[in-house]
């Protein structure tokens, strides 16, 4: 009896603990996979290319997404709104399509550099020249 009431109040407990909205799951996946290596074709846990770690970000969050590439990406999302561009979470595309990241804020991105790795970038001055443009996924 006393097993059971323990297993009750237990459940009723994480009932009621509030889920991190879409947007908190989304910067902890991010976090949780800084500094790992870039390798070409590789979505994680241990390596990513550009769109394998938009891919495992927004899966690890509860977002379905399919694996495919950067380009791929860009067409099957709208539009980000000008306002979106700068906000969390949006996905902003670089060099005609061939690059992807996710949008920190006005002045950086986080991303899979072949150099780097998963890190966080600052847009300027490298970058801003090569941003080709936006996209916001389904949240």
């Amino acid at each position: 009896m006393r097993l059971l009431l323990a297993l009750v109040l237990a459940a009723a407990t994480l009932v009621a603990q509030p889920q991190p909205d879409s947007l908190t799951r989304i910067r902890q996946s991010i976090h949780q996979y800084l500094g790992r290596p870039y390798v070409w074709g590789s979505s994680g846990l241990k390596s990513f290319d550009c769109s394998g770690f938009v891919y495992r970000v927004f899966i690890d969050s509860g977002l379905y997404v399919k694996r495919t590439t950067a380009r791929k990406y860009y067409f099957s999302m709208l539009p980000a709104a000008k306002d979106d561009e700068s906000r969390f979470a949006t996905l902003v595309f670089f060099d005609n399509l061939k690059h992807v990241g996710i949008v920190n804020d006005e002045k950086s991105f986080y991303h899979a550099q072949s150099s780097k790795g998963t890190n966080l970038s600052e847009f300027a001055p490298y970058w801003r020249k090569l941003v080709c443009g936006y996209r916001k996924p389904a949240l």
